[in-house]
């Protein structure tokens, strides 16, 4: 895989607290150079990324409920909502894991329905990404997440929030997540700073790599490959 093919992966991403106007500007640019399947970034700068990324063929996605996915299903609803009006393309929301931890599949499979309805109502849908943080659940409780959201039909399940100390994407997470999530693509994201880590998730079976370091990646694959 060359470096073009491998940036049609990456969601060229910055969530931090603290990010300027001026360094979304530089995120937007950079994705457009680089050829970058999407941007991700915080709801509120949404508007200027539409704006700067249109005809770009760059989507504009936004993150609901991070880090902690704990808000209710009306504020996630909401929330997907006004980002979407707002010019998002893509919508990546924290999964509720209490549901998850305690298995409460009339709970989660609601809240993934309903969040998803608000996505796919649009035209041309909206790209629903569900992350489940898998560094914190049991080899169980990964099962009960991606079977419940590969039969609500989610588009993605996405292995983390890249915020949680317990860790990132795993190579056994995404093989997990390909295997027991058969109707939905794979996004992998937490702690992928290498090409040969992308690469790897990419092999494991991830459609979608999330990551902060996406110039850094692909220079230095241009870079091994000469």
């Amino acid at each position: 895989m060359d470096s073009k093919e491998l940036a049609k992966y990456i969601d060229h991403t910055l969530l931090k607290a603290e990010a300027t106007s001026a360094q979304i500007k530089q995120l937007c640019k950079e994705a457009k150079e680089h050829g970058f399947a999407a941007v991700s970034i915080n709801s509120r700068w949404v508007p200027m990324a539409a704006d700067l990324l249109a005809r770009s063929g760059v989507k504009v996605g936004a993150v609901v409920s991070l880090p902690l996915g704990g808000d209710s299903t009306k504020a996630k609803v909401a929330a997907a909502r006004e980002a979407i009006l707002d010019g998002a393309d893509e919508i990546d929301m924290v999964a509720d894991l209490a549901s998850i931890i305690d298995e409460d599949g009339k709970f989660f499979a609601k809240q993934l329905r309903d969040v998803k309805q608000v996505c796919h109502a649009m035209r041309p849908p909206v790209t629903f990404k569900v992350i489940l943080e898998t560094a914190v659940l049991t080899q169980e409780q990964k099962i009960f997440a991606c079977h419940v959201a590969s039969l609500v039909c989610v588009d993605f399940v996405k292995t983390s929030t890249g915020m949680h100390p317990a860790g990132g994407a795993t190579i056994e997470d995404v093989k997990l997540m390909t295997e027991y999530a058969p109707n939905c693509k794979v996004k992998a994201a937490g702690g992928i700073r290498t090409a040969q880590q992308a690469l790897a998730m990419i092999e494991a079976g991830a459609d979608r790599i999330g990551t902060s370091a996406g110039v850094q990646i692909i220079e230095q694959l241009n870079s091994e490959q000469g």
